[in-house]
């Protein structure tokens, strides 16, 4: 049987293994940072009035410009943003490859800092970018010197920053973001994926837009908005950098039903948010249920939690799959990842933990 390695395939993919994390049917499911809650009974309702209405025009194309989703993620943002600063698509992950394929290619450089999100140097295979790592400072965090000192050092056409940062959790402050910025002349993307788990004093880099052409801030709403089987991504940006997006966008990239169950969701924003705080109490109780078993566990501003002190994280992760839990190993020494779940799913994680940590560690 033909596999993808015999036929004539890209020299730099050649040996490479598609991404994906694994998908199973257990039980427990919280290994890709998903909302677990469902999505309320009356958005239901309403993002399924709105997509049958779309069905009336499937037989057209969509709106190319999705001109009534940029409106609505205008007003949903804020900041005085217009919906020419505006840019969506199909997850984030098309959002940030479409930035790839804009500002990156042959013989430009990403510069990122792991661990990190694990599609970044995936986007840059496919456009042709090279990419150099940065370090970070203790407890994964990244202060402006350090940001500073791998640019200067590593001089890229482009930087991604995740903040907060997949999979560790943490922080990224307004002053590491300036300070990347000035220190170099191409393109700076602010990944906020986790955004509204962030403090709710917590600024966004949407703060620094005005004046920074440069600068670009995605988001999702795959998780704060439990979206994540819809698939729609967006950024925020200066006009000028929205229109040369559109410079590499297939056309009509958005579907009219993707349209319009998006505008569904939207328009109940302060109902889908109230999951967010459900979401943070259940990640602290799990935070504190880890601590207690004798493991550390890093402070995260988002939906998961990565936590260490794991003698072996591969036994772990296999012994709490015999038990219906999954979790991500993401290879990292002596720690793994959960993603905050329901109560439900807190109560059997944690069980689960506990019958898998010897009594003298805890």
């Amino acid at each position: 049987m033909t596999s993808f390695a015999d036929l004539p395939l890209r020299a730099d993919l050649v040996g490479r293994s598609p991404y994906g994390a694994p998908q199973l049917h257990v039980p427990v499911t919280l290994n890709v940072n998903e909302n677990t809650h469902p999505v309320p009974d009356e958005v239901r309702a309403d993002i399924l009035r709105r997509v049958g209405a779309a069905l009336d025009e499937v037989n057209r194309y969509p709106d190319r410009e999705f001109t009534a989703l940029r409106e609505a993620l205008a007003r949903y943002l804020g900041h005085d943003l217009s919906p020419a600063q505006l840019w969506a698509a199909n997850g984030s992950n098309e959002v940030l490859q479409q930035v790839f394929q804009a500002f990156g290619g042959p013989g430009r450089t990403l510069l990122t800092f792991p661990p990190t999100y694990s599609m970044y140097p995936n986007y840059a295979l496919t456009t042709g970018t090279a990419v150099v790592e940065g370090r970070r400072d203790d407890d994964f965090r990244l202060s402006p010197e350090t940001v500073v000192a791998e640019i200067e050092r590593t001089r890229p056409d482009l930087v991604v920053l995740a903040a907060p940062n997949n999979p560790t959790g943490t922080p990224v402050g307004l002053d590491a973001v300036r300070a990347a910025y000035d220190a170099f002349e191409g393109v700076l993307v602010v990944d906020e994926a986790y955004g509204e788990f962030m403090p709710a004093d917590a600024p966004s880099a949407l703060t620094l837009l005005p004046g920074r052409p440069r600068l670009a801030v995605s988001r999702t709403m795959s998780k704060a908005f439990a979206f994540a089987g819809a698939r729609l991504g967006y950024l925020a940006a200066d006009p000028a950098f929205i229109d040369a997006l559109r410079l590499v966008r297939l056309p009509y990239h958005l579907s009219s039903l993707t349209q319009a169950a998006a505008l569904g969701a939207l328009d109940h924003a302060p109902l889908m948010l109230r999951m967010v705080d459900e979401i943070r109490t259940q990640r602290d109780r799990t935070a504190a249920g880890l601590e207690a078993l004798g493991y550390r566990v890093w402070p995260s501003w988002t939906n998961f939690l990565l936590f260490g002190g794991v003698e072996d994280p591969r036994a772990l992760w296999q012994g709490l799959l015999d038990r219906g839990v999954l979790i991500r190993d993401l290879a990292i020494p002596g720690a793994l990842r959960v993603s905050a779940g329901t109560a439900e799913e807190t109560d059997l994680f944690l069980d689960a933990m506990t019958s898998l940590t010897p009594v003298g560690a805890r």
